[in-house]
């Protein structure tokens, strides 16, 4: 056989992951909070990427939907509308305005037998401005500035008489204060850095420590607890020798409580309920950075006809739109620039940049519409699949994989991990991530349908808090419990949910509760 060089025609397929797709999977899982950001650097990077306001042109027309209904029950199309992030979560969660603003867990549903719908809808480009009404800011803007931590101790340290090197002593210290108010260097290390005698710094900081609240510039958390045990008056030998044996309190060992602090049971039980009663981390009390708001991605709530409606938070959806205009404007620019010329090397370096900034443009909004479209399937054949969640609580939560939910929408196993990571959902049971409605399965006793290990572990709680001293249940009557309501569990599996919980054994337990250290049912 002759071997030489020839051409040949091959023909083959191959998945090619080309820069766009990489971006479209980028853009899958990230949540609306981490996309508007996105899509920030993308405003400032592209010029032919503009914002969409409320007013602007042609943004009541870029609005799209579609409907997801459950067998023959009739589909209806939601017109949203941008009521803001507060009407839309009372609405999801079923928040009463004029009550206590608490989610009603328990509440039922009168429709129980009715059919069940799905409706979703999204709107592209168009959502609200993220404020609670139309004429205040977001919630972060109602904060009241308090003082920080460091700020309230050298307030306080500068009204303390001291000389110049105390005072440069305690602002040593006081820049070696971590969030919680403890001081965080070793002595030595600042007396070394400050050339002077460690007892010159533990002087200043005996001072340092009377500042209120009690606890702070402590080294560790026994010191923390004792400074604050002591402003109450309540530092005798036997809550000394307490603290100098935290050890055996984590490990709930009140027998060696009591040798050690030469006490009875009873006083052990309320030397605890003493030290429950101190704050282990007292510079929390001070201001820092403002705490963020859970927003959730995607809103849960019934509709009149007791069907399920499914929606984007378009509040936090980020709007923007291809600035066309512009391109034509700079293309025909370019082109009356050469007057029928060859281009020279800077006129093609601009066509090929501005080109490129028209296809990618064109395909992140593309892609943000792709986006919103699969999340809405995602999160309707979730809602669907969890129907008896919702309606009457965790304890009829299904167990549900990603195969069920891929099958169901026709779409890959990786494309529904991608949507459900990072995203989280506002249901009138509460605000859950989308991972939380995937668990796995136990098997029921009679082989009927599958209990979800989320469903157990909700059981298994429910029974251990409902215990008495008393009757303090085993894992094996555990087990034979839950098989009596139909479940198949094992006692390990049964022990690793409880452990999960941080729940002791039911010897800890009934000691703990005989100890009145543990709540009784």
């Amino acid at each position: 056989m002759a071997l030489g060089p020839r051409l040949e025609l091959r023909q083959g397929q191959a998945l090619v992951m080309t820069p766009q797709l990489q971006q479209a999977i980028k853009l899958l899982q990230l949540s609306n909070l981490e996309l508007m950001a996105y899509v920030e650097q993308e405003l400032e990077r592209n010029p032919l990427l503009e914002r969409i306001d409320g007013d602007a042109p042609g943004a009541e027309d870029t609005r799209d939907s579609f409907e997801v209904a459950d067998g023959d029950a009739p589909a209806e199309r939601l017109d949203l509308s941008s009521d803001g992030i507060a009407e839309k979560a009372r609405e999801a969660m079923d928040v009463d305005p004029d009550g206590d603003n608490t989610f009603n867990n328990d509440s039922g549903y009168d429709g129980a037998n009715a059919d069940m719908g799905l409706s979703s809808n999204y709107i592209s480009g168009r959502g609200g401005d993220g404020r609670f009404d139309d004429e205040g800011g977001g919630l972060e803007q109602t904060l009241s500035e308090t003082l920080s931590l460091r700020e309230h101790v050298q307030e306080h340290w500068l009204l303390m008489p001291a000389n110049a090197t105390d005072r440069l002593i305690g602002q040593a210290l006081i820049d070696t204060l971590d969030e919680a108010g403890y001081v965080t260097e070793p002595l030595e290390e600042v007396a070394t850095r400050l050339g002077i005698e460690a007892d010159e710094v533990e002087a200043v900081l005996l001072d340092l420590q009377t500042i209120e609240p009690a606890g702070l510039f402590a080294r560790s958390l026994k010191e923390c607890l004792a400074l604050q045990l002591r402003e109450r008056d309540r530092l005798d030998p036997a809550m000394q020798a307490l603290l100098d044996n935290l050890e055996l309190l984590a490990k709930r060992d009140i027998p060696g409580l009591m040798r050690i602090c030469g006490v009875d049971q009873e006083d052990v039980a309320d030397m605890v309920q003493e030290i429950r009663a101190l704050n282990p981390k007292p510079g929390l009390l001070f201001g820092g950075e403002p705490v963020q708001t859970l927003v959730p991605d995607v809103y849960v709530r019934r509709g009149n006809d007791g069907s399920w409606l499914v929606e984007l938070n378009s509040d936090t959806l980020p709007r923007v739109l291809v600035n066309s205009r512009y391109y034509a404007r700079v293309t025909k620019a370019e082109k009356a620039a050469t007057n029928g010329a060859t281009p020279n090397v800077q006129q093609k370096q601009t066509k090929t940049y501005m080109s490129d900034c028209l296809n990618s443009a064109n395909w992140l909004v593309k892609s943000l519409d792709q986006r919103a479209q699969t999340i809405l399937k995602v999160a309707s054949e979730i809602v669907r699949q969890q129907d008896a969640f919702l309606r009457h609580g965790v304890s009829h939560l299904k167990p549900l994989n990603l195969r069920a939910v891929a099958e169901a929408i026709e779409m890959h196993e990786s494309t529904v991990s991608r949507v459900t990571s990072n995203k989280t959902m506002a249901t009138p049971r509460g605000i859950f991530e989308m991972k939380y409605f995937f668990t796995a399965s136990i098997a029921a006793t009679d082989g009927g349908e599958a209990f979800s290990a989320e469903s157990i572990r909700h059981r298994i709680k429910t029974l251990i808090d409902a215990e008495s001293a008393e009757d303090v249940l085993s894992d094996d009557k555990i087990v034979e419990m839950l098989a009596g309501k139909g479940v198949d569990i094992a006692r390990r599996t049964v022990a690793k949910y409880r452990e999960a919980m941080n729940i002791p054994s039911s010897v800890e337990r009934r000691r703990l509760k005989k100890a009145g250290l543990l709540k009784a049912g």
